[in-house]
């Protein structure tokens, strides 16, 4: 990973959920004799959404370095990978901080790092990427590479507020948390239903309207056969538009977009319709203004006209 990241894109986005007054991530518990932190410090550990990125690292990492850890349930290096970050953050003594990222949950953050593989590892300084690494590394030689940052970097920012300097936080609405905890329970179902309801009840609720678009395509992608991205059948419009769901949810949105741009020039009628209003679905999961969502956009007039 090379260059700086463009991180602009979740921090408009968190900065417009942010009204939504969403509650405070949670945090894991602190390992078995370890002690917790005292309230209102920052935790060594915390869970990080497209809602809480810019508070929680962008704006964090002014004060202190803040390693991003980019991860997913049906990762197996990553369940390997993340114990080791999370003892040495409860051990960091507040030079440093981990911010876990579940990439399912969470496609634009993944997306805004160019992450290929996970898992995935970013230490971010001063609102600046400034070094990552991939895959599952020795303690030891993790432990020597924050150093390494440190020794660069530490100087440049002003460390972690005392316990008494902390903001409070005003509690979120419990229905979203309550959406929350069923989300990171893993009960898509009952978080979509949860995060539907509370969209239809309240349609300037942005967090909610986004929550239930990104679990619907997370639960409709994972359920393609991955294989369909290169076995999809010239003229197959099922195949094609799950094609495109593989690809997307493998942080493709380029490719994704151009399979269903594809069956939009080749079609008419009922199934053009349908390609077309697929696209569009996919477009709301980014920031119209993402440089691949206008070029798509252009694409998409074009095939149609």
């Amino acid at each position: 990973m090379s260059g700086a990241v463009d991180l602009s894109g979740l921090k408009e986005r968190a900065d417009a959920e942010r009204s939504r007054a969403a509650a405070p991530p949670r945090t894991p518990a602190a390992p078995a004799g370890q002690e917790t932190s005292a309230p209102g410090a920052v935790p060594p550990i915390v869970e990080i959404t497209e809602a809480t990125f810019e508070s929680e690292v962008i704006a964090r990492s002014d004060q202190v370095l803040v390693l991003v850890d980019l991860w997913a349930t049906w990762c197996g290096p990553c369940k390997q990978l993340s114990p080791i970050l999370e003892r040495l953050a409860q051990q960091a003594d507040g030079r440093w901080i981990l911010a876990t990222v579940d990439v399912d949950a969470n496609p634009r953050i993944a997306q805004a790092f160019g992450v290929q593989s996970i898992p995935t590892v970013v230490a971010i300084a001063a609102g600046q990427p400034v070094s990552a690494f991939q895959g599952v590394q020795p303690e030891a030689q993790i432990s020597a590479w924050i150093d390494e940052i440190l020794g660069k970097v530490g100087d440049r920012l002003t460390g972690l507020p005392s316990t008494g300097e902390a903001p409070v936080e005003e509690p979120g609405d419990p229905r979203m948390e309550a959406a929350g905890a069923l989300l990171d329970e893993g009960d898509f179902d009952g978080a979509l239903e949860a995060y539907r309801a509370l969209a239809q009840e309240d349609p300037s609720n942005l967090e909610a309207a986004s929550a239930a678009r990104n679990i619907e395509f997370v639960v409709r992608a994972r359920a393609h056969d991955p294989a369909v991205v290169d076995s999809a059948a010239p003229g197959d419009v099922d195949a094609a538009l799950a094609a495109a769901d593989v690809l997307l949810l493998n942080q493709q949105p380029e490719d994704a977009f151009d399979r269903i741009i594809d069956v939009v020039r080749v079609t008419s009628g009922d199934d053009r319709a349908r390609a077309r209003e697929r696209l569009l679905s996919l477009f709301e999961l980014f920031d119209p203004a993402e440089t691949f969502v206008v070029a798509a956009r252009r694409k998409l007039a074009s095939a149609l006209f």
